[in-house]
């Protein structure tokens, strides 16, 4: 038994050819073996050296063969499992089968003001809680909800986020890099009986920073799958081009891959993109744009055709407006939709409002109906005799024959639509006379029931909470001192 997904059955979309696929990978192997990536670190040069790579320790430059690179992208395996506090929330990435994540913010905001402001702690565990009842969210990366918490410090903050998913999230999540927050994050993981997998993100361009590789080093060895994303802005840290910017994402992302299946070969590797473009008449990052999508798009084709390792989008969440609006709605519905059909493992898309600014659990709700429509889209459509309704067709006849006192109907309506949770689908004087509510009006009071009535299906044991609060304090103590120095 695992978490269901949605299984796509239809052929992805694809907008590049063949020809043009390969020379974005010969692109990326160009570059890993002339311009190389940096990695500061100095175990981590000190081994590619001693695997066959070309390192120059003065400038922490690694260059890879194009041989060794080709040969550890075929060690990582094509799907591999993730396991949740229950098997029903256990997810398998790769294939066909597509799941949901949440897209996190660094604040809350208000809902009528719109000004954004620090959670609280206890907003955090909330946000959590509403994220665990959604049925369309099968994972969670790092920094989720949050990635700031009122009266925690900057250096405690992934703890601390871990510590709430961990009690109130009953599903599989990422690990975080900043000052070997893995640690605590796995130990926590172990406590409560979850799979997780490590976040090993570029810094481009073309580097990896110590955290990153130390996580990825740490989930590795002890047998975790490992999130080796890229992140440029196009026309900032990555080049203005979609087609230069996949093949700097690329190396980068095929960099670590190499690393981490040199340290364990046969790895999980997900393959992360948050890419955005870069507006150049403000600085600003573009989040939602149709140029963000188009390289969303072909990444997807790359790495599940090229290179068939299962894939992440995290630019489908996160918008350029500041409130939850009609443009919120169109950026993320058109940047999760094109993710969607294009081959997409995993989509980032809850909760995410202002590019990664501000989250809201009432934003995750609105969004959880969106991913339902895309289940439904990628599930495609059912062809049988049953469903072709030919014998139907033909007693019913033409008007004034009509099917809605049918039993084909009664069967097949409810599996052929889907049904929205938040959406208004009233008629007009059904609407009049409900309060006139909109769908944030509805997600609203959804999110009110569910803190009232949800908790997570396996409760944690009081010696699991005893051990979770043991480890948190032990991470406290070791920022403490570490903040002293």
């Amino acid at each position: 038994m695992t978490a269901e997904g949605y299984l796509r059955n239809f052929s992805p979309l694809k907008i590049l050819s063949e020809e043009q696929v390969e020379a974005i990978h010969r692109g990326s192997l160009e570059i890993l073996e002339s311009t190389g990536i940096r990695f500061e670190s100095e175990k981590a040069l000190e081994y590619l050296s001693k695997k066959g790579c070309k390192v120059d320790f003065s400038q922490h430059r690694v260059r890879f063969p194009s041989g060794l690179v080709e040969e550890c992208v075929c060690q990582a395996p094509s799907c591999f499992r993730l396991k949740g506090r229950t098997p029903d929330k256990d997810v398998n990435l790769g294939g066909n089968t597509l799941y949901f994540s949440p897209s996190p913010g660094m604040r809350t905001v208000d809902l009528d003001t719109w000004e954004q402001r620090v959670p609280t702690l206890e907003e955090n565990h909330a946000a959590v809680r509403v994220l665990d009842a959604l049925e369309n969210i099968h994972l969670a990366c790092s920094y989720t909800p949050y990635c700031e918490i009122e009266n925690v410090s900057p250096n405690m903050v992934l703890p601390v986020s871990a510590y709430s998913r961990m009690k109130y999230f009953t599903k599989p999540q990422r690990v975080g890099t900043i000052l070997n927050s893995h640690i605590w994050e796995i130990h926590m993981a172990e406590v409560v009986g979850i799979d997780v997998f490590g976040a090993m993100e570029a810094a481009p361009p073309l580097t990896w920073y110590k955290d990153a590789i130390d996580c990825a080093w740490a989930c590795a060895e002890q047998g975790y799958p490992v999130e080796v994303g890229c992140g440029c802005v196009m026309g900032g840290t990555g080049p203005a081009t979609q087609a230069g910017a996949l093949v700097q994402s690329n190396a980068e992302i095929l960099s670590g891959i190499v690393l981490v299946e040199l340290i364990r070969p046969g790895t999980g590797i997900l393959a992360n993109s948050f890419v955005f473009a870069q507006n150049m008449r403000s600085g600003l990052p573009v989040a939602g744009g149709i140029e963000v999508s188009l390289f969303q798009v072909a990444f997807n084709q790359i790495w599940r055709g090229k290179y068939n390792l299962p894939t992440m989008l995290g630019a489908c969440g996160p918008s350029n407006s500041k409130r939850i609006d009609i443009q919120l709605g169109y950026e993320k519905g058109v940047s999760s939709t094109l993710a969607a059909i294009s081959g997409a493992s995993v989509i980032n898309l809850h909760g995410g409002i202002s590019v990664e600014l501000t989250y809201h659990p009432v934003q995750s709700i609105l969004d959880n109906d969106l991913a339902g429509m895309l289940g439904k889209l990628v599930k495609g459509i059912t062809v049988t005799p049953e469903t072709l309704a030919l014998d139907l067709i033909q007693v019913v006849g033409p008007m004034p024959g009509h099917y809605l006192n049918t039993k084909h109907t009664r069967d097949w309506w409810k599996k052929e639509q889907y049904l929205p949770q938040v959406m208004d689908r009233t008629g007009y004087p059904d609407w009049l006379a409900g309060g006139k509510k909109s769908a944030l009006d509805l997600a609203r009071a959804k999110m009110e029931k569910i803190l009232a009535t949800h908790h997570p299906e396996q409760e944690l044991s009081q010696e699991q909470e005893r051990e979770l609060d043991r480890i948190l304090n032990e991470a406290s103590a070791y920022y403490k001192e570490l903040e002293g120095k």
